[in-house]
């Protein structure tokens, strides 16, 4: 048995945190994911980027 799905997706504003090699964004339905691994060094960077300090914020007593 076969189903075919039509789907009409607009997205006005998708925010992501981060991504890496492994990961998989789907939006919508598939049957099948293929994964493509694309590694391009676009800025022409020769280091890595600088680590940075993370900032504590205290939390509230409950």
């Amino acid at each position: 048995m076969n189903f075919y799905v039509n789907q009409s997706i607009i997205i006005q504003y998708i925010k992501i945190g981060g991504i890496s090699n492994s990961s998989v964004l789907q939006i919508g339905s598939a049957g099948i994911i293929k994964p493509h691994s694309y590694l391009a060094n676009t800025g022409g960077y020769t280091k890595p980027a600088p680590t940075v300090k993370p900032k504590l914020v205290p939390l509230a007593p409950p």
